[in-house]
């Protein structure tokens, strides 16, 4: 599983300009059951999704494109993590630890 922080790099109207692109951008990977949850960071600064993936390398591929990283907005830092321990809504995520 991944934390997937947003940081904006460019002014809140800039930001707004492209929310509706990143929107869509949203949608599809929630469609595609990569995402779990996203919402603005408080204060807002940028944000957060809960993503799942097999290979950190294909989720920085998918964070490449999102219309604001492609328009130069936002910094991502990836936080991969073994989600152990989930509440019964994310039973199905849950991790194993390596033997």
């Amino acid at each position: 599983m991944f934390i997937l922080e947003l940081t904006y790099t460019a002014a809140l109207e800039r930001i707004d300009e492209a929310l509706p692109q990143h929107v869509q951008w949203l949608n599809r990977h929630y469609a595609a059951g990569t995402f779990l949850a996203s919402g603005r960071k408080v204060p807002r600064d940028g944000g957060v999704i809960l993503a799942v993936g097999q290979d950190r390398a294909r989720i920085e591929e998918l964070v490449a494109t999102d219309p604001f990283v492609r328009l130069g907005l936002t910094e991502y830092r990836v936080t991969e993590f073994l989600a152990t321990v989930t509440a019964p809504a994310l039973e199905a995520h849950r991790q194993q630890l390596p033997a």
